[in-house]
Formats: structure tokens, C-alpha cells, sequence
């Protein structure tokens, strides 16, 4: 099946004004300094920012930023443009001009840069219509409730209480036998300790004061009594 070719004019349009901005661009970049490779290499530069851009625009809802960067990629070309036009000398490019045509290359990195990475924010779409309410069912007749069943009572019995036994005896602690000395020096902090409070040492304050273990301590405070 042959397939005829259609020719537009928007679209022979769009391809002359881009082969001349390219070929402008081109131009002025080699009169500025960037000489072989490079000239060819900022126009294309140039029309990628501006496509990207574009696309940016088109793709999400908060375009701002993308119109920041479609605004420098056409005042760039369209510059391009208007210096080659006989408006500049092309034998000898000012210095500013060579400078930011030096410094372009950084800031369309930056710009496609940010363009790429930049989060598609989709406009929200029109909630669909709410659906034509359907009729309600009428609602089916409750059956009867059976009659309930006669409850039984249930007698617990209390269960008989179990017997108590006698409490274990204590076990019987082994003798401990106290020093003379020490317990001649246990009566003086008792004597000092009543002399001071008025009250008669215990045996936890007694073990304290002598550095002794809770046994001796016992021992002795039973031999003060």
C-alpha cells in the first residue's frame, strides 16, 4: 500500500526558521571563540532548552520555572539572531558577548537539569458525576422471634473450706558468740547513741555503727537488753 506524501506549510515553516536560527547561532558562537565542534554544539544546546521547556510547560500544572527557562533559551536565540544581522561586528565580538557565550553551556546544564528532575504536578481531573441514586429496597418482613426457652437456675454449691495448718515453726538461728571486747565497745555507741537520742539503739543502727554482720549484730544488741 503506497502512502503519499503530505507537505505542510507550518511544518516547511518550522524547518526553514529553525535551520536559520541554528545556522545564527552557529555564527556567532565561532566569532565569539568556539571554533570547530563547539559552534555546531550551541545551537543545538539552545533548541534542546527551548524544546525542554516547552515540553515542561505543556506537562504540568506550576509552570513558572519552565517559563523562566523557555524566556533565556528564545532570548538567546532570538539574540543570536539579531547580532548577526549586521548589528555587531563579527571580526572583533566585545567582551561580554564572549563571556556569556563562554558561560552558556553551564547554565543550560542547569536548566535542563532542573527541567528533568522537576516533579510533574498533573492538574487534578473533574470528579465524575455522582450516580442517579437508585430506589431503596423495601425492606423484608422481621420473622417471629421464637419463644426462649425456660432458663435454668443452677445451685452452686460453695466448696468446703480448706483446713488451716499450723504455722511452721521458725527455725532456730545458731548461737553466735560475741567478743568481750566487742561487746564492751557495743555498749559504749549504745550508751552514746541513748545519751544523743534518748532512745535505746536498735540493731540495724547497732550493725552500722560496728561494721559488723546482721547475726552479730543481733547477738550483741540481745546481750545490751
Amino acid at each position: 500500500m503506497s502512502r503519499t506524501l503530505r507537505l505542510d506549510a507550518v511544518l516547511i515553516q518550522a524547518v526553514i526558521a529553525g535551520a536559520l536560527s541554528f545556522a545564527h547561532l552557529h555564527d556567532l558562537a565561532e566569532a565569539a571563540g568556539q571554533d570547530g565542534w563547539k559552534a555546531w554544539a550551541y545551537p543545538i544546546s539552545v533548541d534542546l532548552l527551548l524544546v525542554a521547556a516547552w515540553r515542561r510547560m505543556r506537562t504540568t500544572a506550576d509552570n513558572r520555572a519552565a517559563w523562566v527557562w523557555f524566556v533565556i533559551a528564545l532570548a538567546a536565540s532570538l539574540g543570536a539572531n539579531v547580532a548577526t544581522a549586521g548589528l555587531l561586528d563579527m571580526n572583533a565580538v566585545p567582551a561580554w558577548l564572549r563571556i556569556l557565550v563562554a558561560g552558556w553551556p553551564a547554565l543550560a546544564f542547569l536548566g535542563g537539569t532542573l527541567l528533568a528532575h522537576a516533579p510533574a504536578i498533573v492538574p487534578a481531573e473533574s470528579e465524575p458525576a455522582p450516580a442517579a441514586a437508585l430506589p431503596e429496597p423495601e425492606p423484608e418482613p422481621e420473622p417471629e422471634p421464637a419463644p426462649a426457652p425456660a432458663p435454668v437456675v443452677t445451685v452452686e454449691r460453695a466448696p468446703d473450706p480448706a483446713p488451716e495448718l499450723p504455722p511452721a515453726p521458725a527455725p532456730a538461728l545458731p548461737a553466735v558468740e560475741v567478743p568481750p571486747a566487742l561487746l564492751d565497745h557495743a555498749r559504749k555507741v549504745a550508751d552514746a547513741h541513748h545519751a544523743a537520742t534518748g532512745n535505746r539503739i536498735d540493731p540495724a543502727t547497732l550493725r552500722i555503727r560496728l561494721g559488723v554482720h546482721a547475726p552479730l549484730a543481733n547477738a550483741i544488741n540481745a546481750q545490751l537488753a
